[in-house]
């Protein structure tokens, strides 16, 4: 059984012996840059390699893009395959903030890339650790292999293909509300959001305790918001392309199939002070 969007600590607990399996922790702070890494090699998953959301799963910076663009893919495979995932790899990434950032981020990546057979740890290292699972700072033994992928830039958008966006599409918001509606930005240089959008922030698919929501919470909360709206008409949106993934994956797991993500985000959308901004709330 392959899983492709969630998977909860105990059952990922029977295959942390499975050579077929390959547990990726993808902890990172925007505020710090190597909180993430240094966490890691303190203490992290048995088997776990580390994934840093700069160094690793996104390309460097230009005067155009957002803060994070996506990865090249051949480098990306090669990353890949350096951390042993081939073909038959079943893949669970998690970070310690419910998925909320780079975990979702490598989810989608590998999808982007053909991979199926990723999933997302339920409730993170929280839940790992609150289970009372076993823990390491010792650095795995891995044996690399060929990570054959070919993205499918089917399932993305430019900022193009936003701007020309029919009116029946919808560019879902997965930022806070105040940064939305133009209140406060504490990351880019301009507030507000992309005229027309509809605000979801991530932190609504989760409960107290970093879980997902419940399949039917998940799918009452996206027909809220997206009303008659079929989910192919669905542009998933953050600051730079990351936390919109977490959307994704909450209409993924929700059985909503179809929607896609704008890459580039608001980081990458007010490159240009020609293209507009809205403030408020709508």
């Amino acid at each position: 059984m392959n899983y492709d969007t969630l998977i909860d600590a105990p059952t990922l607990h029977t295959h942390l012996n499975d050579p077929q399996w390959v547990i990726m922790d993808c902890r990172f702070s925007l505020m710090d840059t190597e909180a993430g890494r240094r966490a890691y090699r303190e203490s992290h998953l048995p088997g776990a390699r580390y994934a840093h959301l700069d160094e690793d799963l996104s390309s460097p910076i230009t005067p155009a893009t957002g803060r994070h663009p996506l990865p090249d893919p051949a480098r990306l495979a090669r990353k890949l395959g350096e951390w042993g995932i081939g073909p038959g790899t079943q893949v669970v990434a998690y970070d310690d903030m419910g998925g909320m950032l780079a975990a979702a981020r490598l989810w989608w990546l590998l999808r982007w890339l053909g991979h199926e057979a990723v999933a997302v740890l339920d409730g993170g290292f929280p839940a790992w650790q609150r289970a009372g699972l076993p823990l390491t700072a010792a650095l795995p033994t891995v044996q690399p292999t060929l990570f054959h992928g070919q993205p499918d830039d089917r399932l993305w958008l430019t900022t193009a293909q936003v701007l020309t966006l029919p009116p029946e599409n919808v560019v879902l918001d997965a930022r806070a509300a105040a940064r939305f509606r133009g209140e406060m930005e504490p990351i880019d240089p301009v507030a507000g959001h992309i005229p027309g959008a509809v605000n979801l922030p991530t932190e609504g698919n989760l409960t107290a305790e970093v879980h997902f929501l419940s399949v039917a919470e998940l799918r009452a909360r996206f027909a809220a918001a997206l009303g008659e709206r079929p989910p192919t008409t669905v542009a998933h949106s953050c600051g730079s392309g990351v936390t919109a993934c977490h959307n994704l994956l909450a209409m993924e797991t929700a059985g909503l199939r179809g929607s896609r993500l704008y890459a580039g985000s608001w980081s990458e959308w007010i490159r240009d002070s020609a293209r507009p901004v809205a403030t408020g709330v709508k």
